[in-house]
């Protein structure tokens, strides 16, 4: 807690003065809020412009070029933004590898901030609604989720335990295999088991590396119905550092290191670019969080003059 003084008993003679009184109330309600507010890890990204953003925000509510639904800077259901945010004007990010979003049925649209990353890298993220999801036993090898759990991995191991998928064409290990029904076990190996070589040469070519990753998209509450389809068994499961959520919309009785979904993926990709590519991080995919930072301030800024924490 802060331990700062107001000196409220000044501010209070000013009451009288309506300008004087707003500020005070701003003020106080900003050293009142989370920490999570205060020490703004967002001000040190490397961003477009969001004049664009700002144009919108006075205009207001715009339509929807492709399903004419009244929307806030874009349209949750098409995917697009909206008409008073030009396209040209919104960045576009290029991403080392492809990304699959898995939406629990659920999982309110506009809430969600899974919108954010098919907006800002299209051509590298593709959205699913749960169940209609792909099947993905084929390229276990190059394919891991984003979920915390016994068995997770940190991303500085991911290539270690992807030579390890490929080694056994199915599992990560015998325990993995051992834990899958029979009947799915036995359709399973054929398939894998068609060209053994193949994958082995092609990972010799290409190197074993990472080509997708997939993140769920829901409530906590709601991710086991997802995460224990079988089309997501035998995945490597990755695990990101500990960080703090800046999300507004924090689920009630969860630890503040619960990430929301544009979140978890841009931080996976500052990790992998350090841990896997070796390279020095310069902002490569800071405009991830082109909106969601826009609407961060926005909250931020109506939390303090409304007087609230």
């Amino acid at each position: 807690q802060l331990t700062m003084s107001l000196n409220s008993s000044t501010l209070l003679n000013e009451e009288n003065a309506q300008g004087a009184k707003r500020n005070t109330e701003c003020l106080e309600s900003l050293l009142q809020t989370p920490s999570s507010f205060q020490d703004n890890p967002l001000q040190q990204l490397q961003l477009a412009s969001q004049e664009v953003l700002e144009k919108a925000k006075k205009s207001g509510r715009s339509k929807c070029p492709r399903c004419n639904s009244s929307r806030m800077f874009y349209c949750y259901t098409c995917f697009v933004p909206v008409e008073t945010v030009p396209t040209k004007e919104i960045p576009t990010v290029k991403l080392p590898l492809k990304i699959d979003i898995i939406k629990h049925p659920n999982e309110t649209d506009g809430k969600s901030t899974a919108v954010h990353a098919k907006l800002l890298a299209p051509d590298d993220v593709t959205i699913y609604k749960y169940p209609c999801i792909p099947e993905y036993k084929e390229k276990r090898h190059e394919i891991a989720l984003i979920f915390p759990g016994p068995n997770s991995v940190s991303v500085k191991d991911i290539p270690f335990h992807l030579q390890k998928y490929t080694k056994k064409g199915v599992c990560a290990s015998d325990d993995d295999c051992s834990r899958e029904p029979l009947l799915k076990q036995a359709k399973i190996e054929p398939e894998e088991e068609k060209n053994p070589n193949e994958g082995i040469s092609s990972s010799r070519s290409e190197g074993i590396r990472l080509k997708k990753i997939i993140f769920i998209d829901s409530t906590w509450n709601q991710t086991n119905k997802i995460i224990t389809d079988e089309r997501l068994q035998g995945l490597l499961q990755i695990e990101l550092k500990t960080r703090k959520t800046c999300f507004w919309r924090h689920q009630k009785g969860k630890p503040d290191t619960y990430l929301s979904t544009i979140e978890a993926i841009y931080y996976f990709l500052v990790d992998y670019h350090q841990e896997i590519l070796k390279e020095s991080y310069k902002g490569q995919y800071d405009n991830l969080l082109f909106f969601f930072s826009f609407m961060y301030t926005l909250i931020k800024d109506a939390k303090c003059c409304a007087g609230k924490e």
